[in-house]
């Protein structure tokens, strides 16, 4: 089923990313960064399908090569924090077809970003295991009518001024809005558009749907659930799946409620509860004695709850109820805030256990070549060979270890957007302390259920007192066989 996902990153020269590796490893090239002189091979990564630069006008033509283009880039920023490119990804609807989805998103890129006056580059990929997804990379300067690369700012005034409106705070908001529009309209014309996968760009919160949102698998635990294993983050999303069921169940019996209130608060010139459930007893006519026997009990009941409440007409109870309701709304709330809590602790814990765990790895890898890359600087013959072999061992480890290297690397450039500046490869980062928020976090939760619990029961005592009420009133009469049979064992007594 489609899904809504578009995330907006900034690749930083400040926090140790370079645009050429990136670019290499989004489209699973080997690109040499003239910058730092590294050599970033992706070549044996899978699941790209499809890759191309989308340039505006004035653009080099030459920048339609990829290692053009982010070389390039590298070069005209100085400074050692420079923002280097813009990244979209998006998630592309499973309905459509591989070409269907290139063609969304190419159209997506040229029209709200190439208009704009930004090199585009698009890696579309699709390993066949329902997630679809493409990265969209994007340059952050303007580029001259001479091809030249612009200024990100100018001073007018003596104030700096962007040259451009990307980084205006509207910006965003128009592009997530934009993919929403453009996602659905491939669905509806492609014929696979149903009310489940209609796509908004809102957060549930934004929408006013009281729903907790579920969190991203991943391709690994995405494979593994297919499979029928169960895992951590899926059991998350089943946890929260049930929640909001739970959630919807309970706002729909107070709805039913309000309805209920709302009729009777209509009749002219009410009495008071007591006065009613009294009334109608003293003069209940033709009723069983186990009937009279019921509606004793019931009036016992409504009139327990009544008094507790302090509860002496239907526009008390009416208040009684509407104040259920924003307890309901605040507890939805502080869970919904409390799960998001959650899951981005577990995914700061689930990082730094892989990095810690797999760091040995990467760095006996990164010994191996850094062998190599002295060993190829020596001229000579056996240097070569020395050279060759360092670097066959220096492959052949990465090989063995692809995935402790891969699962380190990923977790360092998370660990690195969270922790900013305050981030050092040499150290761990702070688990315990996520362990300890998570654990407190954990403990809210459980408050939070409890209270849901004790309202969920004041629910169910209310539509008790209605339940009662109207069977007191008259309105829910016993079936026509079911009053037979009462008289009938009354005769018999």
């Amino acid at each position: 089923m489609a899904i809504y996902h578009l995330s907006i990153k900034i690749i930083t020269r400040g926090k140790g990313k370079s645009a050429v590796a990136a670019a290499a490893y989004r489209a699973a090239e080997l690109i040499r960064s003239e910058y730092d002189g590294k050599t970033n091979d992706y070549t044996r990564k899978g699941g790209v399908v499809h890759t191309e630069i989308l340039l505006p006008e004035h653009a080099p033509p030459e920048y339609a090569d990829r290692c053009v283009l982010w070389n390039a880039v590298e070069k005209i920023e100085k400074q050692k924090n420079s923002q280097l490119s813009r990244e979209i990804e998006i998630a592309l609807p499973a309905e459509l077809s591989t070409e269907q989805n290139i063609s969304l998103a190419r159209r997506y890129a040229k029209e709200q970003f190439v208009s704009a006056g930004m090199c585009a580059d698009v890696c579309v990929h699709d390993k066949g295991d329902g997630n679809p997804h493409a990265h969209i990379m994007l340059t952050m300067r303007p580029i001259r009518e001479d091809g030249a690369w612009g200024a990100k700012v100018v001073k007018i005034d003596k104030k700096r001024t962007e040259t451009t409106d990307w980084n205006g705070r509207d910006k965003a908001e128009q592009w997530r809005r934009a993919w929403a529009a453009y996602a659905n309209t491939a669905l509806h014309i492609a014929g696979v558009q149903t009310e489940d996968n209609i796509l908004d760009h809102r957060s549930y919160e934004r929408q006013g749907a009281e729903q907790i949102p579920t969190i991203h698998l991943g391709v690994a635990a995405s494979q593994m659930e297919r499979k029928g294993i169960r895992t951590d983050r899926g059991d998350i999303n089943r946890e929260i799946a049930v929640t909001n069921s739970q959630i919807r169940r309970l706002r729909a019996r107070i709805n039913r409620v309000k309805d209920w209130l709302k009729t009777e608060s209509e009749n002219t010139a009410p009495p008071t509860l007591t006065d009613v459930i009294t009334e109608i007893l003293n003069h209940r006519e033709g009723a069983s004695r186990y009937g009279k026997i019921a509606d004793l009990k019931a009036a016992a009941k409504v009139l327990n709850f009544l008094t507790e409440n302090h509860i002496t007409d239907m526009a008390v109870l009416n208040a009684k109820v509407s104040g259920m309701n924003a307890q309901l709304y605040g507890v939805g709330d502080k869970l919904k805030k409390v799960e998001r809590r959650l899951n981005t602790l577990d995914e700061h814990i689930r990082h730094s256990e892989n990095f810690k765990n797999n760091r040995g790895h990467r760095a006996r890898y990164e010994k191996l070549y850094a062998e190599y890359e002295t060993a190829k600087k020596t001229k000579g013959f056996f240097s070569e060979r020395k050279a060759q072999k360092a670097l066959d061992a220096a492959r052949d480890y990465y090989e063995a270890n692809r995935a402790e290297i891969t699962l380190c690397d990923a977790a360092e450039r998370y660990l690195r957007d969270v922790l900013q500046g305050r981030f050092d490869a040499k150290k761990l980062p702070p688990i315990t302390k996520w362990k300890d928020e998570r654990a407190a976090k954990t403990a809210e939760k459980s408050v939070l259920y409890a209270d849901y619990r004790k309202l969920k029961d004041e629910v169910g005592r209310v539509e008790t007192v209605k339940r009662n009420a109207e069977k007191i009133l008259g309105r829910d009469e016993p079936k026509p066989d079911r009053l037979k049979r009462a008289k009938t064992r009354d005769m018999e007594r």
